[in-house]
């Protein structure tokens, strides 16, 4: 899947850029927010746990930052609760006056049904509404950065080839088809998870046409990152019980690549300049490893089914006061 064509080497100087990576004290996040950092950027890393994120940062700097030597600062952020993202992007704006670049990492895997907060199932929060609500909140921020001369704004969201392989059934008219279970499946976990994915890739295509009739100059991307050996893949296989645990285990290990180069294509997806200098193919695109355009599920340029999810989205968020 990889190839010498592009390496976070590749990158220009992004001296004078912000950006922030969700679920960056980990896996595929942590490798972005060290590639965009060691070009010079500002990084922030939205995580929920301090103390994790805080270790990240340090294990960073002690791999060294250089040739570029940008900053890398710790954003609370928990997607799991509306109110807490919302609150992590109004603390943002009123520290920095820019925002070149949004990346959504943070995911849950494979995780049993469960509703933590507002009555809307955990890997839908997490994995979309969480994103979603951050974004929206951050527009303004976005939008100006945008106005300024030579900016380069993009927003990217992390996604899986498992988005094409949602159920074709798929709707999204109310929060009972946010919080489908489907326990009639011996795969629920992941339908539940590849649903979300394929809510990321419809929320991408969505989002850039918003900009796009708007005439805002901001680049929306999905990216899949490859088959990666992140700490969410080990906690899977070491969950699946004593006889499967050590296949999983021995098939990540071996077959799956680590999360320096499953980053790749989520730098790309930031910085790299062809995104900007040839933005009428990039926008909206699926990128795929190690930087380059993909081809994505048909299903995701739905446009009715886009703006069905995005307007159910929007009332359910207005329903719980945000």
């Amino acid at each position: 899947m990889f190839s010498k064509s592009f390496t976070p080497d590749d990158l220009p100087d992004l001296t004078g850029k912000v950006i922030i990576v969700t679920g960056g004290n980990a896996g595929v996040g942590s490798a972005a927010v060290h590639h965009l950092a060691r070009r010079g950027a500002k990084v922030y890393m939205a995580a929920r746990n301090e103390q994790r994120a805080k270790t990240a940062i340090e294990r960073l700097k002690v791999a060294g930052l250089s040739p570029g030597n940008g900053e890398v600062h710790w954003l609370p952020l928990d997607y799991s609760d509306p109110r807490e993202v919302k609150k992590a992007a109004e603390d943002f704006m009123e520290k920095e006056q820019r925002l070149d670049v949004v990346v959504n990492s943070a995911a849950l895997l494979l995780v049993p049904f469960q509703k933590s907060h507002d009555g809307i199932q955990d890997i839908v929060m997490v994995n979309y509404i969480g994103p979603f609500l951050f974004i929206r909140t951050l527009l303004p921020l976005l939008k100006r950065t945008a106005q300024s001369p030579n900016s380069d704004v993009r927003v990217v969201m992390l996604s899986s080839e498992g988005h094409a392989h949602a159920p074709m059934d798929a709707r999204f008219r109310n929060i009972d088809d946010l919080n489908v279970e489907y326990k009639e499946s011996r795969f629920q976990d992941y339908l539940r998870y590849n649903l979300t994915k394929f809510m990321g890739m419809l929320y991408v295509k969505e989002l850039q046409r918003r900009f796009d009739t708007e005439g805002v100059p901001i680049v929306v991307l999905g990216v899949h990152p490859g088959v990666v050996n992140t700490e969410g893949v080990q906690a899977y296989a070491h969950s699946v019980g004593p006889i499967l645990s050590p296949i999983y285990t021995f098939i990540a290990n071996t077959f799956f690549t680590s999360p320096s180069k499953g980053a790749y294509s989520t730098a790309f997806a930031a910085a790299a300049p062809i995104v900007r200098t040839q933005a009428e193919e990039y926008r909206g695109a699926y990128i795929v490893p190690p930087g380059k355009i993909g081809k994505a599920s048909r299903r995701v340029e739905d446009r009715e089914l886009a703006k069905e999810l995005w307007d159910t989205t929007e009332r359910t968020l207005a329903d719980i006061g945000l």
